[in-house]
């Protein structure tokens, strides 16, 4: 039995400008079939994060999809790189500072002189902080 104010995440990602996947982590993923089912309904959400942009002008879109009893929310960086979080309740405030925490630990990451801008994370320190972002955000 979970507490309404918990809320259960899925899987988390990072999208570049241009659509290609940068980053992308499994939180509280039991079977690894579900992995692609997350992975699809966080990439077919971008369709509906794009519409939302055209006419927004907030860097945290708030819930923009829902897939059965999951919902998609999103945030969009200055540079137009989006962050997805799928997630099992709703927690607007908890998910906008994990939003804007994890934008910070991004942007400190790409200012690094030795990421190639465009590229895949795959720093375990960067899991690690944004596990822990989550941890203390979203619980």
């Amino acid at each position: 039995f979970f507490s309404p104010s918990i809320l259960i995440l899925k899987m988390f990602i990072i999208v570049g400008k241009d659509d290609t996947p940068l980053y992308e982590v499994n939180v509280n993923t039991v079977k690894r079939a579900t992995t692609h089912l997350n992975q699809f309904i966080l990439h077919s959400s971008l369709d509906v994060v794009d519409e939302i942009l055209s006419s927004s002008q907030n860097f945290y879109l708030k819930i923009v999809d829902k897939y059965q009893e999951s919902f998609v929310s999103a945030y969009v960086t200055t540079g137009m790189t989006k962050f997805l979080l799928l997630h099992d309740s709703k927690n607007e405030e908890g998910i906008k500072n994990f939003f804007q925490d994890v934008n910070e630990l991004y942007l400190k990451h790409i200012m690094n002189p030795f990421y190639e801008m465009g590229s895949a994370i795959v720093s375990p320190v960067f899991e690690q902080k944004v596990k822990a972002i989550a941890k203390s955000r979203l619980s």
